[in-house]
């Protein structure tokens, strides 16, 4: 069965195994989140849980949404999203999933998004490589060809100059090192998209197994 929670990157840290390596980690509070919605094959075509995290004032929330919650039984939270699942009987509207969903050992996938780094060049933004620096070359930094000479236009999806970052991402095959179920921690190897503060989804590997 697919689990999946939302949470907030906190920051990185380290931890010890029980062999004495030292592991590099991040620290998501995974949590508590609420069921706001179950849908169903038979009403909506797919089956998947909403759910929500993160309360919000209500005055922040919208009427149309304000409307959802109160169906719901919930309070307004900031972030919504849905989690696809074989099915929906293990979950009930206004059930409340927290960090010990997961376990020591599971692989999971985090979505997150991306830190915005402004507008970059294409050195920057796509690894290009550089021009000759000296001999009077003149071209350094550039972008180069557009490779559009035949159509005298510029062909979709040519890697250019652009505004860089903020992007959704998602990182396959993480480790949870460990969980915190008292606080709502889960403590993942490696890096997750995303500042300190960002909202992140948590799901179980669609390709990694445990080990």
């Amino acid at each position: 069965m697919a689990k999946g929670l939302l949470g907030k990157k906190l920051g990185m840290t380290q931890v010890f195994s029980d062999r004495g390596e030292l592991i590099p980690v991040t620290v998501i509070q995974a949590g508590p989140c609420v069921v706001v919605q179950k849908k169903t094959e038979e009403t909506d075509g797919y089956s998947a849980i909403q759910l929500g995290f993160d309360d919000q004032s209500e005055r922040r929330t919208n009427r149309p949404m304000r409307g959802h919650f109160k169906r719901a039984g919930v309070s307004p939270k900031k972030v919504v999203r849905e989690i696809r699942t074989q099915s929906v009987d293990d979950y009930e509207v206004g059930q409340v999933l927290k960090a010990d969903l997961f376990a020591p050992g599971d692989v999971v996938d985090i979505t997150g998004t991306s830190k915005g780094k402004g507008f970059a060049g294409v050195i920057k933004r796509h690894n290009f490589g550089r021009g000759p620096m000296s001999h009077g070359s003149m071209y350094h930094r550039r972008t180069g060809s557009l490779g559009a000479t035949d159509p005298a236009r510029v062909f979709k999806g040519r890697k250019m100059p652009g505004r860089m970052g903020g992007d959704t991402v998602t990182i396959s095959g993480l480790e949870i090192v460990r969980v915190d179920a008292e606080r709502d921690l889960i403590l993942v190897k490696g890096a997750v998209p995303g500042p300190r503060g960002g909202h992140v989804l948590v799901k179980s590997s669609v390709k990694a197994k445990a080990n």
